[in-house]
């Protein structure tokens, strides 16, 4: 693991150190964590991390040096692999194909097309110029351009909310009768969302916490463009410089162990 957070910082520091503080707000009201990632020079320290084996939020920023560190896709606790794709540096690092469990349950396999398919936030470069997508993963890239860094989670809150189309719930008729990540109940969340080409990122913590309705209004009404869920509850976990320390309260205090993480470099 250490050899794998040893090359990410050679990645980040080949791309140069420039770096403006005020480009990361950080507000805090009711409960709710909201950062702003302001300008196109930050968009170059974005860096998805997946880990070879699963570490807790606070663990992987101290140790890469990051100055912002969110937790980022799902994963099988069973077995520590991902169940969402990630890309780093251009190239696809986890692949949720190559997760036995998701073959092995019949559910599972029968819906595989819908989870495979859900959305993922992506850092594009095309022709030196940076841009965030929030999208389905399946969504071809613009022609001369690249994905750089990405990492897969959902649903889709906005433009529109897609709870069945990408497997989180199952209805029938009327009658939910599957639930994935607590979509429909009240838990801490954390939310991506994209407004006039800028990143924000929303920590929804127990102290307000929301079921997926509830997010999808809070992101209408701080006018997201475009917004997206990532794993959540006790998964929800963010950490600032030595200054924010934010793990959901479930649990033994410590944070949840994950898998993969969105990090801000200076």
């Amino acid at each position: 693991m250490k050899k794998f957070l040893i090359l990410l910082l050679c990645v980040v520091m080949s791309t140069g150190m420039s770096y403006a503080a005020s480009s990361i707000d950080i507000d805090y009201n009711d409960g709710i964590y909201h950062i702003v990632l302001k300008g196109d020079k930050v968009k170059k320290k974005i860096r998805m991390y997946a880990s070879p084996n699963l570490i807790t939020n606070a663990e992987v920023h101290k140790q890469s040096g990051a100055l912002l560190t969110v937790n980022a896709g799902f994963f099988d606790p069973e077995n520590s692999k991902t169940v969402s794709y990630v890309t780093m540096g251009s190239q696809t690092v986890e692949d949720p194909m190559f997760n036995e469990n998701l073959y092995a349950n019949p559910v599972l396999r029968k819906n595989l097309a819908k989870i495979l398919n859900r959305t993922e936030f992506r850092v594009v470069e095309c022709d030196n110029k940076y841009k965030y997508e929030i999208v389905p993963h399946k969504t071809p890239v613009d022609f001369a351009c690249t994905v750089t860094e990405a990492v897969q989670g959902g649903p889709m809150i906005l433009p529109k909310l897609q709870l069945e189309e990408e497997f989180f719930v199952v209805k029938d008729g009327d009658k939910v009768v599957r639930e994935s990540s607590s979509v429909l109940h009240k838990v801490a969340r954390t939310v991506l969302g994209i407004k006039d080409g800028d990143l924000h990122i929303l920590i929804i913590t127990d102290e307000h916490p929301m079921d997926m309705y509830e997010v999808q209004a809070l992101c209408k009404k701080l006018g997201f463009e475009r917004a997206m869920g990532l794993d959540g509850g006790s998964s929800t976990s963010m950490n600032y410089k030595d200054k924010y320390n934010v793990i959901s309260t479930k649990g033994d205090g410590a944070g949840r162990m994950l898998k993969s993480f969105i990090m801000v470099f200076k």
